[in-house]
Protein backbone atom coordinates (compact mmCIF):
# COMPACT_ATOMS: atom_id res chain seq x y z
CA UNK A 1 0.00 0.00 0.00
CA UNK A 2 0.84 3.31 -0.76
CA UNK A 3 1.26 6.64 1.87
CA UNK A 4 -1.19 8.69 1.53
CA UNK A 5 -1.02 12.94 2.02
CA UNK A 6 -3.48 15.21 2.48
CA UNK A 7 -3.07 18.89 1.67
CA UNK A 8 -5.37 21.53 2.94
CA UNK A 9 -5.70 25.21 3.32
CA UNK A 10 -7.42 28.61 1.96
CA UNK A 11 -7.32 29.67 -1.42
CA UNK A 12 -4.09 30.47 -2.66
CA UNK A 13 -2.33 29.35 0.32
CA UNK A 14 0.50 26.94 -2.36
CA UNK A 15 -1.46 23.25 -1.78
CA UNK A 16 -1.13 22.48 -5.69
CA UNK A 17 2.49 23.94 -5.24
CA UNK A 18 3.46 21.86 -2.77
CA UNK A 19 1.66 18.37 -3.78
CA UNK A 20 3.50 19.48 -7.30
CA UNK A 21 7.26 19.66 -5.47
CA UNK A 22 6.39 16.38 -3.51
CA UNK A 23 5.69 14.03 -6.33
CA UNK A 24 7.91 15.51 -8.63
CA UNK A 25 10.82 14.73 -6.06
CA UNK A 26 10.24 10.91 -6.21
CA UNK A 27 10.44 10.23 -9.88
CA UNK A 28 8.73 7.37 -11.73
CA UNK A 29 5.45 7.36 -13.68
CA UNK A 30 3.00 10.58 -12.13
CA UNK A 31 -0.18 11.25 -12.74
CA UNK A 32 -2.27 14.53 -12.43
CA UNK A 33 -5.88 13.64 -11.81
CA UNK A 34 -8.27 17.18 -12.37
CA UNK A 35 -11.50 17.21 -10.78
CA UNK A 36 -12.21 20.75 -12.37
CA UNK A 37 -14.64 21.45 -15.64
CA UNK A 38 -13.72 23.98 -17.75
CA UNK A 39 -16.77 25.21 -17.66
CA UNK A 40 -16.04 29.35 -18.29
CA UNK A 41 -13.61 31.25 -19.27
CA UNK A 42 -11.66 31.69 -16.32
CA UNK A 43 -11.57 28.13 -15.36
CA UNK A 44 -10.14 27.11 -18.07
CA UNK A 45 -7.61 29.94 -17.66
CA UNK A 46 -6.89 28.41 -13.98
CA UNK A 47 -6.70 25.17 -15.56
CA UNK A 48 -4.66 26.24 -17.96
CA UNK A 49 -1.62 27.60 -16.11
CA UNK A 50 -1.87 24.36 -13.46
CA UNK A 51 -0.97 22.30 -16.88
CA UNK A 52 1.58 24.87 -18.03
CA UNK A 53 3.35 24.28 -14.35
CA UNK A 54 3.43 20.84 -14.72
CA UNK A 55 5.80 18.92 -16.39
CA UNK A 56 4.98 17.59 -19.90
CA UNK A 57 5.43 13.57 -18.76
CA UNK A 58 3.42 13.82 -15.99
CA UNK A 59 0.20 12.38 -17.04
CA UNK A 60 -3.36 14.16 -16.90
CA UNK A 61 -6.69 12.03 -16.09
CA UNK A 62 -9.58 13.97 -15.76
CA UNK A 63 -12.21 12.76 -13.23
CA UNK A 64 -14.74 15.52 -12.21
CA UNK A 65 -17.15 12.47 -11.13
CA UNK A 66 -16.38 8.42 -10.30
CA UNK A 67 -12.99 9.50 -8.61
CA UNK A 68 -12.91 6.39 -6.61
CA UNK A 69 -13.06 4.24 -9.67
CA UNK A 70 -9.97 6.59 -11.26
CA UNK A 71 -7.80 6.24 -7.89
CA UNK A 72 -8.42 2.83 -7.76
CA UNK A 73 -6.52 2.02 -11.57
CA UNK A 74 -4.81 5.28 -11.87
CA UNK A 75 -2.82 4.25 -8.23
CA UNK A 76 -1.66 0.88 -9.83
CA UNK A 77 -0.66 2.55 -13.05
CA UNK A 78 1.24 5.17 -11.65
CA UNK A 79 4.25 5.87 -9.00
CA UNK A 80 2.83 8.73 -7.31
CA UNK A 81 -0.76 10.47 -8.02
CA UNK A 82 -1.99 14.24 -7.27
CA UNK A 83 -6.01 14.34 -6.33
CA UNK A 84 -6.65 18.19 -7.33
CA UNK A 85 -8.85 18.48 -5.37
CA UNK A 86 -11.15 17.62 -3.15
CA UNK A 87 -13.28 20.41 -2.64
CA UNK A 88 -14.02 20.81 -6.47
CA UNK A 89 -15.32 17.06 -6.06
CA UNK A 90 -17.49 17.19 -3.37
CA UNK A 91 -19.49 20.72 -5.17
CA UNK A 92 -19.60 18.38 -8.18
CA UNK A 93 -21.19 15.70 -6.32
CA UNK A 94 -23.65 18.53 -4.62
CA UNK A 95 -23.97 19.59 -8.44
CA UNK A 96 -25.39 16.55 -10.19
CA UNK A 97 -28.52 16.57 -8.79
CA UNK A 98 -27.54 17.03 -5.27
CA UNK A 99 -26.71 13.84 -4.15
CA UNK A 100 -28.13 12.94 -0.78
CA UNK A 101 -25.52 13.86 2.14
CA UNK A 102 -25.26 10.47 3.42
CA UNK A 103 -23.91 9.71 -0.66
CA UNK A 104 -21.59 12.05 -0.59
CA UNK A 105 -19.53 11.03 2.88
CA UNK A 106 -19.81 7.26 1.73
CA UNK A 107 -18.15 8.71 -1.36
CA UNK A 108 -15.73 10.42 0.82
CA UNK A 109 -14.86 7.59 2.93
CA UNK A 110 -14.75 5.14 -0.52
CA UNK A 111 -12.01 7.50 -1.68
CA UNK A 112 -9.62 6.94 1.74
CA UNK A 113 -10.11 3.70 1.45
CA UNK A 114 -8.97 3.24 -2.04
CA UNK A 115 -6.60 6.02 -1.47
CA UNK A 116 -4.91 3.61 1.60
CA UNK A 117 -5.40 0.68 -0.82
CA UNK A 118 -3.12 1.53 -4.08
CA UNK A 119 0.43 1.13 -4.28
CA UNK A 120 0.89 4.45 -5.31
CA UNK A 121 1.85 7.46 -3.52
CA UNK A 122 -1.17 9.48 -3.26
CA UNK A 123 -1.06 12.90 -3.09
CA UNK A 124 -4.93 14.86 -1.63
CA UNK A 125 -5.51 18.57 -2.03
CA UNK A 126 -8.64 19.84 -0.36
CA UNK A 127 -9.59 23.20 0.95
CA UNK A 128 -10.21 24.50 4.58
CA UNK A 129 -13.59 25.91 3.79
CA UNK A 130 -15.02 26.35 7.49
CA UNK A 131 -12.49 29.03 8.84
CA UNK A 132 -14.84 32.05 7.43
CA UNK A 133 -17.86 33.10 8.47
CA UNK A 134 -21.20 31.07 8.43
CA UNK A 135 -22.48 31.00 5.15
CA UNK A 136 -25.94 32.66 4.47
CA UNK A 137 -27.41 30.23 2.53
CA UNK A 138 -28.43 26.81 2.96
CA UNK A 139 -26.25 25.17 -0.01
CA UNK A 140 -23.59 27.17 0.79
CA UNK A 141 -23.83 25.78 4.73
CA UNK A 142 -24.40 22.37 4.05
CA UNK A 143 -21.75 22.53 1.21
CA UNK A 144 -19.40 23.74 4.00
CA UNK A 145 -20.47 21.28 6.77
CA UNK A 146 -19.92 18.31 3.97
CA UNK A 147 -16.76 19.30 2.40
CA UNK A 148 -15.06 19.42 6.64
CA UNK A 149 -16.51 16.13 7.00
CA UNK A 150 -14.73 14.91 3.62
CA UNK A 151 -11.70 16.38 4.91
CA UNK A 152 -11.87 15.02 8.03
CA UNK A 153 -12.41 11.43 6.64
CA UNK A 154 -9.56 11.46 4.86
CA UNK A 155 -7.12 13.09 6.89
CA UNK A 156 -8.40 10.62 9.50
CA UNK A 157 -6.99 7.78 7.01
CA UNK A 158 -3.83 9.93 5.64
CA UNK A 159 -0.21 8.93 7.08
CA UNK A 160 0.40 12.72 6.67
CA UNK A 161 -1.71 15.92 6.26
CA UNK A 162 -0.48 19.86 5.81
CA UNK A 163 -1.50 22.51 6.03
CA UNK A 164 -0.54 25.10 3.51
CA UNK A 165 -0.26 28.45 4.65
CA UNK A 166 1.25 31.57 2.83
CA UNK A 167 3.24 28.71 0.43
CA UNK A 168 4.59 26.87 3.02
CA UNK A 169 3.68 23.44 4.26
CA UNK A 170 2.93 22.64 7.61
CA UNK A 171 2.87 19.15 8.82
CA UNK A 172 0.22 18.51 11.08
CA UNK A 173 -0.05 14.67 11.18
CA UNK A 174 3.13 12.67 9.91
CA UNK A 175 6.41 12.65 8.71
CA UNK A 176 8.04 16.33 7.65
CA UNK A 177 8.47 17.21 4.04
CA UNK A 178 11.43 18.84 2.50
Amino acid sequence: MGKVTLITGGARSGKSQIAERLVGDGGGRVCYVATAEPLDDEMRERIRRHVERRPSEWETVESPRGLPETLARVGREHDRVIVDCLTIYISNCLGDGAAPDDEIIEEAELIAETARDVPAEIVVITNEVGGGVVPANALARRFRDLQGLANQIVAKSADRVVLAVSGLGVVIKGEPID
